[in-house]
């Protein structure tokens, strides 16, 4: 194992294969993050969404996709150039992985890639002494999606940050207004069905509250104009607090809680989540 990749698994505690899976995943992100840091990959783009919040800002679940969007609109952004420097980090570590561009049916804003490699292959690769690694299937895959929103709503902020490993380096990510505008947006249009809600949001909704986090209203307001959910010239936190409030009474709690459990170990923060608390606390928290 890279001497690297050992101290950077050292923070995890890992006793379970659970532990040594998730813990593997976002060791693959951040070594990813540093490969497209090399491709000069953040003078144009900016990194978002849970893992954002995981890795920056010490966010307490684990994320799995890796989200981005440029500065800029740009419809000729390929994200194919970025692959092979991701590919070639991760290999410079000891990880066994493939990158590759994914091929769009249809015509959207969003680049995709995934990076794929088999999951026992990897773990043996930083510990073979786990236990039950024998029980995995030899086909089981890491799968890590990478999307790149080439059509960005503007009035987002952003700031630069210093990651050290496994080497120093700096990402470009949206300001933590700006990364809650888009949580709120995702939370009430995320396109999951009825009162169907993705759990994630709600969790990383309340990490934002109970930071006192200011919401880039602005922001929010040109997401929801981009995506024809609004048509009027201002929003304000009023507004928002509106929509919320309709949502989370309309919310499916239990097929949320499902949701968020795979990715956080105390399970007995989300005993509150109810269509009381969540009213609650938007009232009192969202300014």
């Amino acid at each position: 194992m890279h001497f690297a990749v050992e101290n950077m698994l050292e923070k995890y505690n890992c006793r379970t294969t659970d532990d040594y899976k998730n813990a593997l995943k976002e060791v693959i992100q951040e070594i990813a993050l540093l490969g497209l840091y090399r491709a000069d990959f953040f003078s144009k783009a900016a990194f978002y969404g849970g893992s954002a919040l995981r890795i920056f800002y010490g966010l307490e679940r684990f994320s799995e996709d890796l989200d981005f969007s440029l500065i800029e609109q740009d419809t000729g952004f390929d994200i194919d150039h970025y692959c092979k420097y991701i590919k070639d980090e991760l290999g410079a570590y000891g990880f066994t992985m493939n990158v590759e561009k994914k091929i769009k049916n249809i015509e959207s804003d969003i680049e995709s890639a995934f990076i794929k490699g088999g999951t026992k292959i990897n773990l043996i690769s930083i510990s073979t002494g786990i236990e039950g690694l024998t029980k995995l299937h030899k086909n089981e895959k890491i799968k890590i999606k990478v999307e790149v929103d080439t059509n960005p709503p503007p009035g987002a902020g952003y700031e630069v940050r210093y990651h050290l490993t496994p080497t120093p380096f700096s990402v470009r990510l949206f300001d933590k207004p700006s990364l809650f505008a888009g949580k709120v947006h995702a939370l009430l249009f995320r396109n999951w069905g009825g009162a169907r809600i993705k759990g994630r949001d709600l969790y990383d909704y309340i990490w934002y509250l109970s930071r006192n986090t200011e919401l880039n209203v602005d922001h929010l307001a040109q997401r929801m104009k981009q995506s024809g959910h609004i048509n009027k010239e201002s929003l304000t936190v009023s507004d928002v607090n509106k929509m919320l409030t309709e949502k989370f009474r309309l919310t499916d709690y239990k097929a949320a809680k499902a949701d968020i459990g795979p990715f956080i170990k105390n399970k007995n923060e989300l005993d509150l989540w109810s269509k009381e608390f969540f009213v609650s606390v938007t009232e009192e928290r969202l300014k």
